[in-house]
């Protein structure tokens, strides 16, 4: 509460969108626990772990939260994202094996209405036709694919950045 010239107690006001600390939620899909271990030739020698290490460092630098989630189940995801979302900015998502699948998936992240980034590992246009399509990415901001574990620290990078800029809605 803050006292306006009169005397009188107002409500102290809420701190604006571009003062607040932005939070951004961070999610992994099925295999991706196994990072490191799994095809290293694809996927990289980089752990999820290490990953999160790397994400959370950059958070710190650019000045934002970060809450993040991996589950090899479906339901899962999608439980955590409808809990957290009230809360957040943003989402970064590797779908991993769900990109193609899971309309349930798609549906509660676009229920958000959060700015999404879609990032891949490896380049899933380089490889089998099936992972082609991604029913994501119609309501993702972007998408990174073929960078490796560094495609999270981009999509973090460009998040937060089109979140100070303000333009980070995504015409559907």
């Amino acid at each position: 509460m803050a006292n306006d010239d009169t005397g009188a107690t107002q409500p102290a006001s809420a701190p604006t969108a571009q003062a607040r600390r932005r939070h951004i939620l961070v999610i992994h899909g099925p295999n991706l626990n196994t990072l490191g271990r799994r095809e290293p030739a694809i996927y990289g020698r980089v752990t999820l772990d290490e990953i999160g290490a790397r994400l959370a460092e950059r958070a710190t630098a650019l000045g934002c939260s970060l809450t993040t989630a991996q589950s090899n189940h479906e339901g899962v995801l999608i439980d955590f994202l409808q809990a957290e979302a009230p809360t957040a900015d943003g989402v970064i998502i590797n779908p991993a094996g769900l990109t193609t699948t899971s309309v349930s998936l798609r549906d509660a992240l676009s229920a958000t209405t959060l700015p999404i980034i879609e990032v891949h590992l490896s380049n899933i246009y380089a490889r089998e036709a099936f992972r082609h399509p991604s029913l994501l990415a119609p309501i993702c901001r972007g998408q990174i694919s073929g960078l490796g574990w560094r495609g999270y620290l981009y999509a973090l990078d460009a998040l937060v950045a089109l979140l100070h800029e303000g333009s980070a809605s995504v015409e559907v």
